[in-house]
C-alpha cells in the first residue's frame, strides 16, 4: 500500500514553486493548516520539516491520524529532535529523539540505522517495512549527479523489479512526490547509508 503524502509545505501542488522562488514559503496559502505560529514562522521551518513529513506519513501508513506539521514538530523540538542554535539555525531531524517519540508515543517499533548499503534497503522495506533515509535533496532529479549524499529525508515503503519505492516530502512534481520509484543504483547516488527503519506491520 502506498502511504498518504504529506509535503514539507502544506500546498503540494505548489511545491514547486516554492522551491524556484516563485513562490514565497508565507504566502503559501495552506500555511495555516500547518498549525504554524505565523506565515514567517511557517516559511522558517517548513524547510527543514522532511523528518516531520516523513513521520506523519509513517502514523498515516500504520493507521494512525497524524498530528498537524508544527504540532508535531513542536513535540520533537521538546524532545530533543530539533535544535534552535542561537543563530537561529534550525538543526535536524535528530534521529535518536525521533526513534524514543515513535517508541513512546505511537508504539511503533523504529530504530536508528546506520551504514546501511542501498542494496539492502530493499530488505528492510520487506514485508511492509518503513525506512525514512538519508538522502539529498536532488533525488527529486534523479538524472543528476548531487554534490553530496544526505541533507534530506524520503520515507522508502517498497521495492520492485530492483528499483525503490519512495514519497519524497520536497518532490516538484506529482510523479517525484508520491510512489517515486527508483532503481537502487540511482537511488545509491543520493543515499547517504542511514535513517530510521520501522518493521513491518
Amino acid at each position: 500500500m502506498i502511504p498518504p503524502f504529506f509535503g514539507q509545505w502544506e500546498s503540494a501542488g505548489r511545491i514547486g514553486e516554492i522551491l524556484s522562488g516563485a513562490l514565497a514559503a508565507e504566502d503559501d496559502p495552506l500555511w495555516p493548516r500547518s498549525g504554524a505560529a505565523g506565515a514567517a514562522d511557517y516559511a522558517r521551518w517548513a524547510d527543514h520539516l522532511c523528518g516531520v513529513a516523513c513521520l506523519r506519513m509513517v502514523l498515516a501508513a500504520r493507521g494512525i491520524t497524524p498530528p498537524r506539521a508544527f504540532d508535531l514538530a513542536r513535540e520533537i523540538t521538546a524532545r530533543g529532535g530539533y535544535v534552535v542554535q542561537p543563530d537561529g539555525a534550525i538543526r535536524g531531524l535528530i534521529y535518536a529523539p525521533a526513534v524514543t517519540w515513535l517508541r513512546e508515543a505511537v508504539r511503533l517499533p523504529a530504530e536508528v540505522r546506520v551504514d546501511v548499503a542501498a542494496t539492502d534497503v530493499p530488505a528492510l522495506v520487506g514485508e511492509g517495512g518503513l525506512f525514512i533515509a538519508s538522502v539529498h535533496p536532488w533525488i527529486r532529479w534523479p538524472e543528476r549527479v548531487p554534490p553530496a549524499r544526505g541533507g534530506h529525508l524520503v520515507l522508502v515503503f517498497g521495492a520492485t523489479g530492483g528499483a525503490l519505492r519512495l514519497n519524497n516530502p520536497s518532490g516538484d512534481t506529482p510523479a517525484s512526490q508520491r510512489d517515486m520509484r527508483m532503481p537502487v543504483e540511482i537511488f545509491a547516488r543520493f543515499y547517504a547509508g542511514r535513517g530510521i527503519a520501522l518493521r513491518g506491520a
